[in-house]
C-alpha cells in the first residue's frame, strides 16, 4: 500500500477521467476536492483548488509535478523513474513540464470532449438535490 494520495478537482469530468485512469493503474489513493479531510486539506497550499496535488508522507507535489509523479508511480511510467528523475533536476523541463499542464487544465472543456467520466461532486450533489425533492413540504 502507498503512502500517496491524488488530491483533484472531482467536479471536472476530464479530472474524473484522468484520476480513474491513475487509480486504475497504481495504488494511489484518489481523493476529490469534495472529499477532503481536514488533516489532508492541511497539507495542500492554500490556492489547492488551481491544481491537482500529489501528497506523500515526505512531500507534496503540485500541478504539472503531481501528474509527473502519479504518471510515475504507473504500470505504464515505472520504467521512466530513473530519466525523469535525472530530468527533473533542469530547469527547462520543469517549466516545460508546468506549462504542459497549465495548457491542457485551461482547456479541460475541450479536452473533456474527448476524455471524460461523471465527476462525483456533481453525482453528491444530485443525490442531494433529489432527497431534498423527495422531502415533504
Amino acid at each position: 500500500m502507498t503512502d500517496a494520495v491524488l488530491v483533484y478537482d472531482d467536479d471536472c469530468g476530464f479530472c474524473t477521467w484522468w484520476a480513474d485512469f491513475l487509480e486504475a493503474r497504481s495504488d494511489l489513493r484518489i481523493v476529490g476536492f469534495s472529499g477532503l479531510d481536514p488533516s489532508l486539506r492541511d497539507r495542500l497550499p492554500p490556492d489547492y483548488e488551481s491544481c491537482s496535488h500529489l501528497v506523500t508522507d515526505d512531500a507534496v507535489y503540485s500541478c504539472g509535478a503531481s501528474i509527473e509523479e502519479a504518471m510515475l508511480r504507473t504500470d505504464l511510467g515505472s520504467g521512466a523513474r530513473p530519466i525523469v528523475r535525472s530530468l527533473r533536476s533542469i530547469g527547462l523541463y520543469r517549466d516545460v513540464r508546468e506549462w504542459g499542464y497549465r495548457h491542457v487544465a485551461h482547456n479541460r472543456s475541450l479536452w473533456g470532449k474527448l476524455l471524460s467520466k461523471h465527476p462525483p461532486a456533481r453525482e453528491a450533489a444530485t443525490n442531494e438535490d433529489e432527497a431534498k425533492a423527495d422531502e415533504p413540504s
